[in-house]
C-alpha cells in the first residue's frame, strides 16, 4: 500500500511541477489583468441624421454588441449542442473532451474532432494567433481558465457570439442576423439558429450566399445535434431539415450625402484617431436633414444632367475647350466632354447646422468637396457686403448713384469695368443697383470715403468669410475667391438679425457605453452687425428676388418671403445663388472644375443656380411655415416717389414702401410732375404690350 501512495504522491509532484514550469514558461505571454478586465471588441461607429436615421457605418469589424438576455433559447441550443456540451460543467477546459477528440483522431488518423471549449476559442479569437502549434495550445488552455476565473459562464457565452466572424463582413452575432435574416438576434428561430451555428466552422466554406448547400447540409448536422442535446424533437428536426436555406438577405443601403459623410468621418478621424473611429463603437448626430439632403440631390443631379445635355447640344464633340482626351480599352483614345459641376449648402439660420450638403455629381468619381475645398471668384454675390458697408455708415436703400462708364488705373494699366450686358442705365437708386445687379454702381459704391474696400474686406471676414480678401475696386464685383460654405453662412446673418453663426454639423459624440464625449446645440454666434442693418440688406436683397436678377424664382413657383443675389464671374466660369428665407439659407454653386466658361455664349448665375435653388427650396420648405421678415425697433417704413426717393405728390406714378432708420425718413415731398415720364411709361407699356400680342399671335 505505501509504495502505491508514494507512486500517486510522487506523480502528482510531477504533474504540479510540470504545470508549475509551464505557467513560468507562458505566464508573460498571457494576457494581463487590465486586459482581461477591459475587452473591448472593435465595434461599429455609426452615424445619424438629426432625425435619428441611420446614415452611415465606419468600422473594420462591422459588429454591434448584444447582451446574453438578447440571446434566445434556440440560438444557446444549437450552439452548446455543436460546439460544447459541457460548457456549465467544466472550468474552460473540458478533459474529457480533449481524450475523447484525441482517440477519434488517432483512431482515424488525422484531425477530424476538436477538443477546444467555447472559453478556449473565445480565448484564441482574443488575445492569440490561428496558428496550429503546442505552444499556442498552452496558451490557449491557460487563458481560457482565466477567463473563467474573470468571467461568469453567461457573460463568456455572449462575448463568444459578439467576437465570430460570421463571413459577408459580418462580426458577431448581431449583426450576421441582419446581414442574413434582416432580423434581431432575440427573434431567431430553430431553423435560422442552426444555419448561423453551422456557419461558424469555417465563415467562407459555409457561406449561405455562396455555398448554399454545403451550409444546408451543415445546418442539418447541427440540427441533429441538437436532438441529441434534448433540445429539439426529432419529429420536429425531420421537419426542419427538409427545409429549402431562407435568406432574407440585407445589402447596404445607398449612401445620401456622401460629401457630408466624409466631412464627418475626417473630423472624427483627426479628433479621435483613426482606431477609434473604426473600432470604438462610437454613436455620431449630425445637424443633417436626410430628406433634406435626399431633395438636394435629386435636385441638383437631374438640372446639372439638363444643362450639361444642352452644353453638349451646342458644342461638338471636337471641341478642345470643352473636351477631354481619355483613354479607352483597347488602348485608344477619344474625346469626352468635361462634366458640369455643381455643389449646394442649406443652412439652419437660427442654430448654424448645415441641413444638406452636396459637393459634387458623384462622390465616388470625385471626392473633391466644391462645397468646402473649391476657392472660387463670387462675382456679383460678394456685392451684399459692399452694401453692408454703406448702410451701417450712413447711406440708404433710396440714395441714387450713376449706372455711367469709368476709367480705373490698376497696377499702371487702364480699367475700363462694364455690366454683363455692356450697357449702362444712369442714375438710378442703390436698390435698383443691387436688384439689377449693375457693376458700375457696386464699383463706384466701394470707392466711396464711407466705404472703401478695406472697410469691405473688414465686414466681410466679420460675417464669416475667411478667405484672403484683397483690398482693391474690384472685389466689388467679386474677384476675390471664397468657397461656398463660407459665402453662404456668411448671407445667413442678415435673415438672423446680424448674428453670425458659425456652420457646424455635428451635434454629439457618444462612445460605447453611452457616455457623452462631446455635444453641441449651435455653432459659435456673435453680433457682428446692428439688427437694423441686417434688416435692411434682408429688404434690399428681397428686392433682387422680387424684381431683379433673381425674380426667376417667382416664375417657377417660389412665392415665400425671401432674399439673395445672384452671382457671375467676369469671365462666365462661375455661377452662383445664396438666398434666404427667414429659418435657412441656401446656397448654390455651378461650373467646370478647371474654370472653363460655362456655355459659348456665357451663363448667368440666373440661368443655372437659380434654377437649382428654386426647385430645392420648394422641396425643402414643405415642412416649414410661412414666415415674414420681422422688422427690429428703430425702423421706418414709408412710401416713397421710386424715382425720386421723396414722399410721393398725386402724380408719382410709382410708388414704393422704403425702410429707414427712424429720423432718417425723407420729409419733403417730390417736386416733379413726372408728366413726360408717365407718358413714355405709358408709351413704353403699350408697345410692350404690342410684342406680347404679336409673340401670342405667332405662337397660336
Amino acid at each position: 500500500m505505501a509504495p502505491t501512495l508514494l507512486l500517486y504522491a510522487a506523480l502528482s509532484l510531477i504533474v504540479i511541477l510540470i504545470a508549475f514550469l509551464t505557467y513560468n514558461t507562458y505566464s508573460n505571454d498571457l494576457p494581463s489583468f487590465e486586459q482581461l478586465h477591459n475587452i473591448q471588441p472593435r465595434l461599429v461607429t455609426k452615424v445619424y441624421s438629426e432625425d435619428g436615421r441611420l446614415i452611415k457605418e465606419f468600422y473594420k469589424e462591422r459588429r454591434i454588441l448584444i447582451a446574453y438576455s438578447d440571446i434566445p433559447p434556440s440560438l444557446k441550443n444549437a450552439l452548446l449542442a455543436t460546439e460544447d456540451r459541457r460548457f456549465y460543467k467544466h472550468w474552460g477546459v473540458d478533459p474529457l473532451s480533449v481524450i475523447r477528440a484525441l482517440f477519434v483522431n488517432m483512431y482515424r488518423g488525422g484531425k477530424v474532432q476538436g477538443g477546444s471549449t467555447l472559453t478556449q476559442q473565445l480565448a484564441r479569437t482574443l488575445f492569440l494567433s490561428p496558428e496550429k502549434i503546442y505552444a499556442r495550445k498552452i496558451k490557449e488552455v491557460l487563458t481560457a481558465i482565466k477567463l473563467e476565473r474573470n468571467y461568469s459562464k453567461n457573460e463568456i457565452m455572449a462575448m463568444y457570439l459578439n467576437q465570430q466572424n460570421f463571413g459577408g463582413g459580418a462580426y458577431g452575432i448581431q449583426t450576421a442576423a441582419e446581414l442574413y435574416f434582416g432580423k434581431n438576434t432575440k427573434d431567431l428561430d430553430d431553423l435560422e439558429s442552426a444555419t448561423l451555428v453551422a456557419m461558424l466552422k469555417a465563415p467562407n466554406r459555409y457561406s449561405p450566399v455562396r455555398h448554399a448547400d454545403r451550409t444546408m447540409n451543415r445546418r442539418n448536422l447541427v440540427l441533429n445535434a441538437m436532438v441529441d442535446y434534448g433540445a429539439l424533437s426529432s419529429e420536429v428536426a425531420n421537419s426542419l431539415v427538409r427545409e429549402p436555406l431562407s435568406l432574407n438577405l440585407q445589402g447596404e443601403t445607398e449612401e445620401v450625402g456622401a460629401y457630408f459623410i466624409e466631412m464627418v468621418r475626417q473630423y472624427l478621424e483627426e479628433r479621435y484617431g483613426e482606431d477609434a473611429l473604426y473600432d470604438s463603437g462610437y454613436s455620431v448626430y449630425t445637424t443633417l436633414n436626410y430628406r433634406m439632403q435626399t431633395i438636394a440631390e435629386n435636385v441638383l443631379h437631374p438640372l446639372l444632367d439638363s444643362l450639361q445635355i444642352n452644353l453638349e447640344h451646342r458644342v461638338g464633340p471636337s471641341d478642345r475647350r470643352y473636351t477631354l482626351m481619355v483613354d479607352t480599352e483597347d488602348g485608344g483614345f477619344r474625346r469626352e466632354y468635361k462634366k458640369l459641376q455643381g455643389a449646394l449648402v442649406c443652412f439652419d439660420n437660427r442654430t448654424g447646422g448645415i441641413l444638406a450638403l452636396v459637393g459634387g455629381r458623384d462622390f465616388e468619381v470625385s471626392k473633391f468637396n466644391r462645397a468646402v475645398q473649391a476657392k472660387r471668384q463670387p462675382g456679383s454675390a460678394f456685392k451684399p457686403f459692399v452694401y453692408t458697408v454703406a448702410m451701417d455708415n450712413g447711406f440708404g436703400p433710396t440714395d441714387k448713384m450713376n449706372d455711367s462708364p469709368i476709367v480705373l488705373t490698376v497696377s499702371g494699366e487702364e480699367w475700363r469695368p462694364h455690366n454683363i450686358d455692356d450697357k449702362f442705365m444712369g442714375i438710378m437708386s442703390l436698390r435698383d443697383g443691387l436688384s439689377l445687379s449693375r457693376n458700375l454702381i457696386a464699383i463706384k459704391l466701394i470707392m466711396e470715403p464711407r466705404v472703401t474696400p478695406q472697410q469691405a474686406v473688414f465686414y466681410a471676414h466679420q460675417l464669416g468669410i475667411k478667405s484672403p480678401l484683397h483690398p482693391v475696386p474690384s472685389l466689388a464685383i467679386g474677384t476675390s475667391e471664397v468657397n461656398l460654405l463660407e459665402l453662404t453662412a456668411a448671407y445667413s446673418a442678415f435673415p438672423n438679425g446680424g448674428i453670425r453663426t458659425e456652420p457646424f454639423y455635428i451635434t454629439k459624440v457618444t462612445d460605447r457605453y453611452g457616455s457623452v464625449l462631446e455635444e453641441e446645440s449651435h455653432g459659435y454666434q456673435e453680433e457682428v452687425l446692428s439688427a437694423q442693418t441686417a434688416y435692411i440688406m434682408a429688404d434690399l436683397l428681397q428686392s433682387v428676388i422680387n424684381e431683379g436678377t433673381g425674380r426667376g424664382t417667382r416664375s417657377r413657383g417660389f412665392d415665400r418671403p425671401a432674399g439673395g443675389k445672384t452671382g457671375t464671374s467676369d469671365d462666365w466660369t462661375d455661377n452662383w445663388f445664396i438666398a434666404f428665407v427667414p429659418q435657412i439659407t441656401t446656397g448654390v454653386w455651378v461650373g467646370f472644375d478647371d474654370k472653363t466658361k460655362i456655355g459659348l455664349k456665357g451663363e448667368t448665375g440666373s440661368s443655372t443656380a437659380l434654377p437649382v435653388w428654386t426647385e430645392f427650396m420648394k422641396g425643402a420648405l414643405a415642412d416649414y411655415p410661412v414666415e415674414d421678415f420681422r422688422m427690429p425697433p428703430g425702423l421706418v417704413k414709408v412710401e416713397v416717389c421710386r424715382q425720386s426717393g421723396l414722399l410721393p405728390n398725386r402724380r408719382c406714378p410709382k410708388l414704393r414702401e422704403e425702410v429707414f432708420r427712424i429720423g432718417e425718413a425723407p420729409k419733403a415731398t417730390c417736386s416733379k410732375s413726372h408728366r413726360n415720364e408717365f407718358a413714355s411709361d405709358q408709351n413704353q407699356e403699350s408697345k410692350d404690350k404690342q410684342k406680347r400680342e404679336s409673340k401670342r399671335k405667332i405662337r397660336f
